[in-house]
């Protein structure tokens, strides 16, 4: 039974812990949708089965699957992997999943955003999705988190933050017409700063070019240190993506954090451009109401779309010639972690990359307690 409050985050001092510090696991939702994953989303369950077996060597892992899949599944992951029955529409459970917050006792809570499949009616990417909404609110039950749910469009992908205070996101996503187009700039931003205990945002521009999020964050630009983050790059003055990132190198250049330090750029160079085959194009099923893959069409690849776990940075590859140096860059700069590549094209054929397929969850050293009188009156139970 879920535990709902209505109280801000912020103010019963939790905040946002920033993705390198310390996890107590990790999420995965399971692939299955055969108008989003070619050849009956097989190839796709065995990328993300790499990307389970990976994480799982430096943190526990649990995998949602519907009771459909289940079997193949259990067959497919690694036996430390935990399997877990849940409903869902799709696997991108970094957009659709809680964001976890912690406080300075160890309490670890979620909060549960809403989610409407980046758009909505607008220009959403499939319908329904309505069982992804449910997500967040069944991942927090399992693991008896007291749950915040505010009625705010909010997806895990378009928010970095570095654990002191600093957000970054683009403008091209939080402040489109498809996730609340009621809410000005200063709203949103009070929202953040609300549930989150963020002190500073610095906005980007745009996503990476033709990112079908509309502007995802950790698909253009991520922290990796309190002040030190690392963007996507090309030197390519033809390629779109060059503008993007000119301009967000730009914007940053000119920023400071919460705290009052400057930014240092990593540039990390993507892979050359990828765009799907035409066999891939015909091994997806055609959909009403599904974006549809089209042979040539170019996809949003990325190597900031790397998850970090506890003491490993899974990153992904291409089988492209900026694999390499991508992986030397982030050794460098994350001293102390393992670099651990895994082939992510099954992946980015579906929309997104392993950050988006993945959701940490911080470690605390208590659970969360259920609030009791007088602030019973304000919460509410509900079953998933």
């Amino acid at each position: 039974m879920t535990v709902s409050v209505h109280t801000l985050p912020s103010h019963d001092g939790f905040r946002m812990p920033a993705e390198w510090e310390p996890h107590t696991g990790c999420w995965m939702l399971w692939p299955e949708r055969r108008d989003n994953w070619r050849m009956g989303a097989y190839p796709a369950q065995h990328a993300f089965a790499q990307v389970a077996k990976a994480i799982s060597d430096f943190e526990p892992l649990s995998m949602a699957v519907s009771a459909n899949a289940y079997e193949a599944a259990r067959e497919l992951l690694d036996p430390r992997i935990r399997l877990v029955e849940m409903s869902s529409n799709d696997s991108w459970i970094r957009d659709c999943g809680p964001t976890f917050v912690v406080n300075e006792a160890g309490e670890v809570r979620g909060i549960d955003w809403k989610f409407n499949a980046w758009g909505g009616l607008v220009d959403g990417l499939y319908f329904p999705w309505d069982r992804d909404d449910q997500v967040g609110e069944k991942v927090l039950e399992l693991e008896r988190s007291i749950r915040y749910a505010p009625e705010f469009v909010l997806e895990g992908g378009s928010i970095d933050v570095d654990g002191d205070g600093t957000l970054l996101t683009t403008e091209q996503c939080l402040l489109g017409p498809d996730r609340n187009p009621d809410l000005t700039r200063a709203d949103i931003e009070k929202v953040l700063m609300d549930y989150l205990a963020i002190k500073k945002i610095i906005w980007l521009g745009e996503g990476v070019y033709l990112d079908e999020t509309k502007g995802h964050v950790d698909n253009l630009c991520r922290f990796v240190l309190p002040a030190e983050v690392v963007l996507t790059w090309t030197d390519d003055v033809d390629d779109p993506q060059y503008a993007i990132s000119r301009d967000a190198l730009a914007r940053l250049e000119k920023s400071v954090d919460a705290r009052g330090r400057k930014i240092i750029v990593h540039k990390l160079h993507q892979p050359s451009p990828i765009c799907i085959s035409e066999e891939e194009a015909a091994g997806v099923d055609r959909v009403r109401g599904t974006l549809p893959r089209k042979a040539g069409d170019r996809l949003a690849a990325s190597y900031v779309n790397f998850y970090i776990a506890n003491d490993a940075v899974i990153v992904p590859n291409f089988d492209d010639p900026n694999d390499k140096p991508a992986m030397e860059k982030l050794a460098r700069i994350f001293q102390g972690r393992r670099i651990v590549p895994v082939p992510a094209r099954e992946i980015l054929l579906g929309g997104g990359n392993i950050h988006c397929v993945t959701q940490q969850e911080p470690a605390g050293r208590v659970k969360s307690a259920v609030p009791t009188s007088p602030q019973s009156s304000d919460m509410r139970r509900s079953t998933c």
